[in-house]
């Protein structure tokens, strides 16, 4: 009656062809369902569900762990140590980037986007965000919308991509994008890799005019751009967003909700695709 599976098994057209008639749900143990063709098991009549819910406190912590590192140049200060360090610093050295006062734009104002913006209130920190439908007020908590990303973008020292991935979202946020935030900007990506065109974003890095970068998600998992790594001013993560023993459990525990949803014969409550009766 159900499939359980996880971000790491694919399934295309050819697989959900092959399923048997009285399969009624393809749940994943995951947010992402990009390696699920939907159209697919949508033809089949086939729910498919995701776990949306339980992992955004858990990817809102690391975001802010990634804006951290990379604006306090966590990747060499630890690099240092793992040295043996034997080097004093003067008042003028090794200088990171402070983080109150600053002014941090948020694209995709959904769960996770606001849980980052509570956690970012609590540093000092003002708030910017565009999203595809203005917040009500009373979610806002003061921080300013802009229905234009690019008019937003000048206004960004740092910046923190929350938008689902996809097709139509690859590569967008690339070169043209990105020389729309001020010099010296920060970008944080705990999304989807293929959000940002990494040529692109590596240019930037390299010629200053982007700082620092705090990166959870890369184009090509695990297989990252190597050229990344040797960029000081990327502090990285091998996308370990929601990796929390009990996120992970959750995870597990709503996944399996969506399969009794299924099987006691209603309608699952994380579906990202109806069977259409």
């Amino acid at each position: 009656m159900s499939v359980l599976i996880s971000s790491r098994i694919r399934f295309d057209a050819n697989a959900i062809a092959m399923l048997p008639s009285h399969i009624k749900v393809i749940a994943t143990c995951s947010v992402g369902y990009e390696h699920i063709d939907v159209a697919a098991a949508n033809a089949r009549r086939i729910f498919v569900t995701n776990t949306p819910d339980v992992v955004t406190e858990a990817t809102a912590d690391p975001t802010l762990f990634l804006m951290l590192g990379a604006m306090r140049r966590g990747r060499e200060y630890a690099s240092i140590m793992d040295q043996g360090w034997r080097q004093r610093f003067g008042l003028s050295d090794m200088l990171g980037i402070d983080v109150h006062g600053k002014s941090l734009g948020i694209i995709g104002m959904g769960r996770i986007g606001q849980a980052v913006a509570k956690r970012a209130r609590g540093f000092g920190i003002k708030v910017l965000y565009h999203n595809r439908h203005r917040l009500n007020p009373d979610l806002e908590h003061g921080a300013t919308y802009f229905s234009d990303v690019r008019e937003m973008l000048p206004h960004c020292q740092i910046l923190s991509l929350h938008v689902p991935g996809g097709s139509s979202s690859n590569a967008y946020f690339d070169s043209d994008m990105m020389a729309l935030l001020p010099r010296g900007a920060v970008l944080v990506n705990t999304s989807r890799g293929t959000l940002v065109d990494e040529d692109d974003l590596i240019a930037a890095l390299s010629g200053g005019h982007i700082a620092a970068v705090g990166l959870d998600v890369f184009c090509s998992e695990p297989e990252y751009d190597l050229r990344v790594k040797d960029l000081p001013n990327v502090f990285m993560t091998p996308h370990m967003g929601a990796a929390t023993v009990e996120t992970r459990v959750a995870m597990g525990h709503r996944a399996l909700d969506n399969v009794a949803d299924v099987l006691a014969g209603g309608t699952p409550r994380d579906r990202v695709s109806s069977a259409p009766y």
